[in-house]
């Protein structure tokens, strides 16, 4: 059923739109914001109005060259709300504080070694408040927080399923934990589904509406980006890669520890780890090529499945092994 076109919704919409304007034009001008946006100046200076009293633009105290009539420009408060990105792994846990042009103001990495996801919990709250400290702003301008976690988050409950590589997150609505802890709205999702959101904002897939990112490290998944959105699939499992090969007699396994075991069986003498061993095909190292030559192959049969049935323009490939083959 189509949304009705009430005033409250039109003047949110407006208040968006001169909001957008303002963003990818400052420091700009009422009447500027009108010709941009294609609304009237009335209509420019009520949500001006709205923005100023909510403290998300601000008279620009800076102007452009050449004459200006005497006319006042405007600009975004950057710093007028906080977005926390969060990646909680086996072992790290991963912090960036953005504000609302995603600039960066603070970013922290803190080993987890062994930690659950009761103990992720405090962990997450302490690194919020860490990261606001860095900035030098308030904790209270953190007005969302992001989580990437490495398992499927169910798109009804909000159930975090097959997450087995952090004890205790498996079957919790994780989300909804840390709502009550931190105090801010949460979203969780899966963290490959994170990543290639991020290439398609910021990464090698900008403007690309149909690709895969293949992330390939301690496990294996893809996102799914078709006509510009991502697809989650019916239970959010959409790029579980991991079970594609259940009931399949043929190793294709591409991750860390199907490649230290294959590196053992192929070269004289250790490190079998995945840095040690491309570092070793880099320097021709004849055992590791053919140790990076299998590890291309297993990673090209998960490939071509996903792009005969989606046709995707392009591959993405990421995680500690994806970005190394």
């Amino acid at each position: 059923m189509p949304t009705m076109a009430t005033p409250p919704l039109l003047k949110r919409l407006n208040e968006e739109t001169v909001l957008d304007t303002i963003r990818a034009g400052a420091p700009i001008s009422r009447a500027e914001i009108a010709r941009r946006a294609g609304i009237s100046k009335p209509t420019v200076s009520l949500a001006l109005r709205a923005l100023l009293e909510a403290g998300l633009v601000r008279e620009a105290p800076g102007r452009p060259s050449g004459p200006t009539y005497g006319a006042i420009y405007f600009e975004p408060v950057a710093e007028a709300s906080l977005v926390l990105g969060v990646d909680l792994g086996a072992r790290f846990l991963r912090g960036a504080l953005s504000d609302l042009t995603g600039t960066l103001r603070a970013r922290q990495d803190v080993e987890l070694a062994g930690a659950d996801a009761d103990t992720a919990l405090d962990a997450i709250a302490a690194l919020r408040d860490t990261l606001v400290r860095a900035a030098g702003l308030s904790p209270e301008l953190v007005d969302e927080v992001v989580v990437g976690i490495p398992g499927v988050v169910e798109p009804q409950t909000g159930v975090a399923r097959l997450a087995t590589n952090i004890p205790r997150l498996d079957g919790r609505r994780y989300g909804a934990e840390l709502e009550e802890r931190l105090g801010v709205r949460v979203t969780v999702e899966n963290d490959v589904n994170l990543a290639a959101l991020g290439e398609r904002r910021q990464g090698v897939a900008r403007g690309v509406d149909d690709f895969m990112f293949l992330s390939v490290g301690t496990g294996l998944g893809a996102g799914l980006v078709l006509r510009g959105e991502l697809q989650r699939g019916r239970h959010g499992a959409a790029g579980e890669l991991d079970y594609v090969a259940v009931g399949l007699g043929e190793d294709i396994d591409p991750c860390a520890a199907a490649l230290a075991a294959l590196a053992e069986a192929t070269m004289p003498a250790p490190p079998y780890d995945a840095r040690s061993v491309f570092a070793a095909a880099r320097a021709g190292d004849r055992p590791a090529r053919e140790v990076v030559r299998e590890e291309a192959r297993r990673i090209a049969l998960h490939i071509a499945p996903i792009a005969a049935v989606a046709d995707v323009e392009l591959v993405v490939l990421g995680g500690g092994i994806g970005t190394n083959s």
